[in-house]
């Protein structure tokens, strides 16, 4: 089952990029007392991610920033790539979260099996709201970047 409007996030240890390389960041306490967008893409430096989904909450992160507390991005890769990703996405407003054993997609219920591709287990492509680490608004895309694009969750904060 799949997290829904009103479920609280569970609490996940994930790793971000720090100064000195890959960090411990409990998302128990990185939602704490805030308001926050999540977006969650399949793979880092994918087409789809790289072109399209990664780059609206790039350009709209001024506006989104005025709306929230943080935007975090996640994807089941390691910190490294996360790390490279954001630099190449020029993406420093954004705090990357590495799941690179996929359990918060897992946790979620949002977890895509995509062994068939050689991918293994990722995150369906989604975007959430969540205020203090309950769940305000989720959008969860079976094709394309629609319910999980940044301008769908601009509307959602409007």
């Amino acid at each position: 089952m799949s997290i829904a409007v009103g479920d609280t996030l569970p609490a996940i240890t994930l790793k971000t990029n720090g100064d000195n390389g890959p960090e411990d960041l409990n998302t128990g306490d990185f939602f704490k007392g805030r308001k926050v967008v999540l977006f969650a893409v399949p793979g880092a430096f994918t087409p789809g991610c790289s072109n399209t989904h990664m780059p609206g909450f790039v350009v709209n992160a001024d506006a989104l920033l005025d709306k929230v507390d943080a935007i975090a991005c996640m994807a089941v890769n390691d910190a490294f790539v996360m790390d490279a990703w954001q630099k190449d996405q020029n993406a420093e407003r954004i705090t990357m979260l590495a799941d690179g054993n996929a359990e918060m997609a897992k946790a979620l219920g949002l977890e895509l099996d995509a062994t068939g591709g050689g991918m293994g287990i990722r995150s369906k492509r989604f975007a959430l709201i969540a205020n203090d680490g309950v769940v305000e608004y989720i959008g969860v895309d079976a094709k394309g970047v629609d319910k999980s694009s940044a301008e769908t969750v601009l509307a959602q904060l409007s």
